[in-house]
């Protein structure tokens, strides 16, 4: 099942690191994120994280950052809604 959040992450995903069209709509829960993706590199994760509270309307702190959350698209939706939820 498809949520809002996860429509939005997946566009945001694609506009932030150029993804070819349709890339992130074939991500699943287990698609590896930072260390899989050349796209997604430590300056991109500053951009990602940005258009996340922009578009998801949503406060990341510095302490709500961790590496885990960009482990894999599932880890970053979980705490994408998780988030959405807190607001």
């Amino acid at each position: 099942m498809t949520t809002d959040t996860d429509q939005i992450l997946r566009r945001i995903l694609g506009d932030v690191l150029g993804l070819r069209p349709g890339q992130a709509d074939e991500f699943d829960g287990d698609t590896g994120l930072f260390g899989h993706l050349p796209e997604l590199d430590s300056m991109a994760v500053a951009g990602l994280l940005t258009e996340m509270e922009d578009r998801l309307d949503i406060l990341i702190e510095d302490d709500d950052i961790e590496g885990e959350m960009l482990e894999t698209y599932g880890a970053l939706l979980a705490f994408a809604e998780a988030k959405r939820t807190q607001s």
